[in-house]
């Protein structure tokens, strides 16, 4: 592994930003997780593209997160590289439409929903108050049961390793719950939405109402990863590890919370293993009374 060399590549680099041993704590919502070898931030196309080739030439592994929202990072960290992005990946840009937004892969979604309402733009009401990136939510379809964000993306722009830019159409992708069609060895750097004129005091209260039923029943403020398992079709997961006696069942500093039963938050003093097994305890416990194999939602980092 070129880990020494891919420092000497990289420091000083135009748009790169690059931190050995960096806590991977600091960068997920669970606020748990080891070290990474390398934490690398591209603010640039040309940052990233250099920063990958650079990491592949000298065989030294790598990942790229979002916010780290929906990540569960190994106690042991990680012993590669992980790939950021930055300034430039966060910039929108509203079309002559007014009603086309194309946002960097990197930009908060909270902003969006807020930029969406600013200029009295409806669509991503749904979204208020999920946490993470454009490109973290496009990747996974964040959303709803009901509403998914991919209902609203025009076109995708990713970066294939080695081989450079793509374009993918709406009609390009298959978008289920949950799930996409996007190619999972590529990055998406760039998401074009298509929103729709409304009024700015109806997608307000739309909004308002939206974030009152999260706070009422998820832990909000709460270190966790959002969702766990993924829901079942036809079935509601929270409420099948609620009747299986889970809520607040906990290992360790890891909870299932008593407010929402598919949340595992961290109390304080969790520890990625305490996290595993609880999650692992649920799991066998749903696939024990339902005979139901529970898909996770999170993912994991370094295990």
């Amino acid at each position: 592994m070129g880990l020494f060399n891919a420092v000497l590549s990289l420091s000083g680099a135009i748009d790169t930003d690059v931190v050995e041993d960096e806590r991977l704590a600091r960068h997920t919502s669970y606020r748990i997780g080891g070290r990474a070898a390398l934490f690398i931030t591209c603010h640039s196309y040309h940052a990233l593209r250099r920063a990958v080739e650079a990491l592949v030439r000298e065989q030294v592994p790598w990942v790229i997160i979002g916010k780290g929202s929906n990540l569960l990072v190994s106690d042991a960290g990680y012993n590669g590289a992980v790939v950021t992005l930055g300034r430039e990946f966060q910039r929108s840009v509203l079309a002559e439409d007014g009603v086309t937004l194309t946002v960097g892969a990197g930009a908060m979604l909270a902003r969006v929903v807020n930029a969406a309402l600013s200029r009295s733009l409806s669509g991503l009401e749904f979204a208020v108050g999920i946490p993470g990136t454009i490109g973290g939510a496009v990747s996974m379809n964040a959303g709803t049961r009901d509403e998914w964000i991919g209902s609203l993306v025009e076109d995708i722009v990713t970066y294939k390793p080695g081989e450079g830019l793509r374009h993918y159409g709406h009609d390009d992708v298959f978008w289920a719950y949950r799930e996409t069609g996007i190619p999972r060895d590529e990055i998406i750097l760039e998401v074009t939405l298509k929103l729709h004129p409304g009024d700015k005091s109806e997608i307000r209260s739309s909004m308002e109402r939206s974030l009152v039923r999260r706070r009422r029943t998820q832990p909000i403020g709460s270190a966790s990863c959002g969702s766990v398992f993924r829901n079942p079709p036809d079935r509601s997961v929270g409420a099948m590890i609620e009747e299986c006696g889970l809520k607040g069942f906990s290992i360790g500093g890891a909870e299932v919370s008593p407010l929402h039963a598919n949340f595992i938050v961290n109390n304080g003093t969790a520890t990625a293993s305490d996290v595993v097994a609880v999650i692992q305890h649920v799991y066998e416990k749903v696939k024990e009374t339902y005979g139901v194999a529970l898909k996770p939602e999170v993912k994991f980092l370094g295990f």
